[in-house]
């Protein structure tokens, strides 16, 4: 693989493919950089079930060093199944059972209608979601 610079948003988009790759629902990108230093992007995404939340955490880091060389600074529940994280650095993802993700509900929090973004998997891109969409 070719060693050049990954932008946070091209991080955020092989993580939303990876996602979809194992079907997961309601994938979306939120910019937070102006909101916080912890990171550029939250990605959130839902899974049915534990095994296939494992399964999307796993094909994330599998793809996502295949495709751009990069392995997460720590990864915590992916075993658990429950809410996964999986963290690297400028975009952190969030993998969450339905209950759990309905629970926290990243988007309310972090969400400001100008920083939300969904994954389309059929075109393999990000889509505006508008403010009344986001709450």
């Amino acid at each position: 693989m070719e060693n050049k610079e990954v932008t946070s948003k091209e991080l955020a988009l092989a993580v939303c493919k990876a996602l979809a790759d194992k079907r997961g629902k309601d994938i979306v990108s939120m910019y937070v950089r102006e909101k916080t230093d912890l990171c550029d992007y939250f990605v959130v995404a839902s899974g049915s079930n534990a095994p296939q939340i494992r399964a999307m955490g796993e094909r994330v880091e599998e793809l996502v060093e295949k495709e751009l060389g990069l392995v997460p600074t720590r990864t915590e529940g992916v075993r658990d199944g429950r809410w996964a994280v999986v963290d690297y650095g400028d975009v952190i993802v969030h993998i969450f059972n339905d209950e759990t993700r309905l629970f926290y509900h990243l988007e309310r929090l972090w969400a400001d209608g100008g920083n939300l973004e969904k994954f389309n998997d059929k075109t393999n891109e990000f889509e505006a979601v508008s403010h009344t969409e986001s709450k």
